[in-house]
């Protein structure tokens, strides 16, 4: 079990955070900087970057942090894997120099590029696409992933929008799409962790009242570090919700909330749902990996 947060933690003075954002580095449509200028925007005073399996946005992100007064939270999301289902863990302030971390993310990303090329060949026996196509959807450097076939497959015009291609195409039921190597959700947790990160399990409630992962496994996970559930999110089902707050109560887990925002990648809007300031207090007093880049 985690233990009880400190009584006597620093206040948050920034106001609601939404601690789940994607960038181009991994496969969200937007450059971290334009993220930071959107949060202002809206009157938002604090995001978490939290690229895939990949913190190489964050410099361009603290780099917007005095022009646009939003406060930047470090982060990451985390692929790990559970049997078939893909399980996503937020690593929130962590190292991100940790030689452990380091080595599984780019033992992910690899694993990542090697799956994107073949569901691409597998795609192209039976549509016009190319390799060639998937890149000129990418940003350099980006961890390359389906999101990027899926634009690809937009652009050819085999497909309206991202989210068409991966209930079509993509869909693993029809055979061309395959999943890529990620660690186990314990050893996920551990690492991050390790790392001086807070784990922070995402959109556990994408399934409805099954969720992604039974109870006896949302326990080792506690065991190991969890600090919260990413609950108020777009794409938790509301059958799920309550059941998922009774989890929390039971193991005493934070409860947070963010867009899991992807710019046009995905209908979810940047700032729809945020994790109270008195919880983002827990998470930064808890970080050890790293710190918050403050206006």
């Amino acid at each position: 079990m985690p233990a009880d947060p400190a009584p006597s933690q620093t206040p948050w003075p920034f106001g609601a955070a939404d601690l789940h954002v994607h960038s181009v580095v991994s496969d969200g449509t937007e450059t971290p900087a334009a993220l930071l200028a959107e949060a202002a925007s809206i009157g938002l005073g604090a995001i978490a970057l939290t690229d895939h399996d990949s913190t190489a946005g964050w410099a361009e992100a603290a780099a917007a942090v005095p022009e646009t007064g939003v406060a930047l939270i470090p982060g990451m999301e985390l692929s790990t894997r559970d049997g078939y289902t893909s399980v996503h863990l937020l690593g929130l302030l962590i190292d991100p120099f940790d030689e452990a971390l380091l080595a599984e993310t780019a033992r992910i990303r690899e694993s990542r590029l090697t799956r994107a090329e073949e569901i691409v060949q597998r795609i192209s026996r039976d549509y016009a696409l190319t390799w060639d196509d998937v890149l000129a959807q990418t940003a350099e450097g980006a961890t390359i992933g389906r999101p990027h076939i899926a634009d690809a497959l937009v652009a050819r015009g085999h497909v309206p929008d991202r989210s068409a291609a991966f209930d079509g195409i993509l869909d693993p039921r029809n055979g061309y799409a395959q999943p890529h190597y990620a660690p186990d959700p314990v050893a996920g947790v551990r690492l991050i962790r390790a790392a001086g990160g807070v784990p922070v399990l995402a959109h556990p409630g994408t399934r409805g009242a099954g969720l992604i992962i039974p109870e006896p496994r949302l326990a080792e996970l506690v065991d190991a570090g969890l600090f919260a559930l990413e609950i108020d999110h777009p794409e938790n089902r509301e059958t799920a919700k309550p059941r998922l707050r009774e989890l929390a109560a039971k193991y005493g887990l934070a409860i947070t909330g963010s867009s899991d925002y992807h710019g046009a990648g995905k209908p979810n809007r940047l700032g729809e749902q945020t994790t109270a300031p008195d919880v983002v207090a827990r998470i930064v007093a808890e970080g050890t990996g790293s710190v918050p880049v403050l206006p």
